[in-house]
């Protein structure tokens, strides 16, 4: 569930990229959305770079980018970007955060020792 290596940095890099997208997403449409919703976004994205709670999380940040959407209707040039993104969470969501992560300390490999009967 933690792998660490090559596939813990892969799933680091792709922490990183779904928490850069939403803030990238909030940033190109700042005028148009209201504070809540850029806050939301930003402490979404530090939980996604951070690993904490990392599938919970991530399916947040992909619903925050569904309501974006949702409230400023769909841009038909950034519906390939948009679909990439809501693919990269998903991806998040179903992998887990990796050994680079909060969620690696607070629930990571632990040795169970039972006492002899």
């Amino acid at each position: 569930m933690f792998p660490s290596g090559l596939p813990g940095l892969a799933l680091l890099s792709l922490r990183v990229s779904v928490a850069a997208a939403l803030l990238l997403d909030i940033y190109g449409h700042r005028h148009a959305l209201s504070g809540w919703i850029h806050v939301s976004a930003i402490l979404i994205s530090l939980a996604v770079c951070a690993g904490y709670f990392t599938p919970v999380v991530s399916l947040a940040a992909l619903l925050c980018h569904a309501a974006i959407w949702l409230l400023l209707g769909p841009d038909v040039d950034g519906a390939v970007v948009a679909l990439i993104f809501s693919l990269d969470a998903l991806a998040l969501t179903l992998l887990g955060p990796g050994a680079y992560s909060v969620d690696s300390r607070r629930f990571g490999r632990r040795l169970v020792v039972l006492p002899p009967p």
